[in-house]
């Protein structure tokens, strides 16, 4: 997951960054609760990590904020501070849990976990709107890939046909459109493996289109480039 990390303590936040790139999720800081808002349109965050206590707008002003009741993030509210009476505005005001300071990592990996599904949910009902959408067209690529499904599974396969916003792969597993699969694969252009969290979306005559999720903008170039590659 993407996780938006809002911590105005730079050391805090520097531990909370390690500790979420150890468990494989992609960090993103913010010093405060306004640098947060603009990271929401730039990042779109998967869940959000938010201090209560903040320099200029606190954690509840944020969390009382209309775009954010409405965007259905899970929030997870921290603080060495806060009084009961807060912990529980924050829980009222729609934050997941409530975790004190210093902050128990064994307990933010169980919260995290709980949060993971509904994250992937909510990627899913957006990928749904967007499928037929590609953002540049297909090219025909056969290169081996790896997945492994949320739910524990793996299997292996190769692709038909790969794109900016997705790839095609040959049907190996019994899959059902909506599935999320981590899929590994090398673009042959002799860089580094690409992986990446993926949507099945389609399942064609063919095989299954998966639509990526969050491809880094290096990576969304170095398949860009495959076409001109190619010719």
């Amino acid at each position: 997951m993407k996780i938006l990390v809002v911590e105005d303590d730079l050391d805090v936040g520097t531990v909370f960054r390690d500790f979420l790139l150890e468990l494989g999720h992609e960090p993103v800081l913010a010093r405060s609760a306004e640098a947060a808002l603009g990271s929401l349109h730039k990042a779109r965050p998967d869940a959000i990590i938010l201090d209560v206590k903040l320099p200029g707008m606190s954690g509840l002003d944020f969390l009382r904020l209309g775009p954010i009741r409405e965007s259905g993030l899970p929030i997870v509210a921290v603080s060495g501070v806060a009084t009961e009476a807060q912990a529980r505005e924050c829980l009222q005001l729609g934050a997941v849990d409530f975790v004190n300071k210093p902050v128990s990592f064994d307990r933010l990996r169980a919260v995290l976990a709980c949060i993971e599904p509904h994250a992937l949910f909510r990627l899913q009902t957006e990928a749904a709107e967007r499928v037929e959408r590609r953002r540049a067209p297909r090219v025909p690529v056969t290169v081996p890939i790896r997945a492994l499904e949320y739910s524990g599974v793996r299997w292996e396969t190769s692709s038909i046909d790969v794109s900016q916003s997705g790839i095609k792969v040959r049907t190996a597993a019994d899959v059902r459109p909506g599935a999320a699969a981590k899929l590994t694969f090398a673009p042959p252009d002799g860089g580094a493996p690409i992986q990446v969290m993926s949507l099945l979306v389609r399942q064609d005559h063919d095989g299954y289109a998966f639509h990526f999720v969050n491809l880094t903008g290096r990576e969304c170039q170095r398949l860009s480039n495959l076409g001109g590659a190619l010719r």
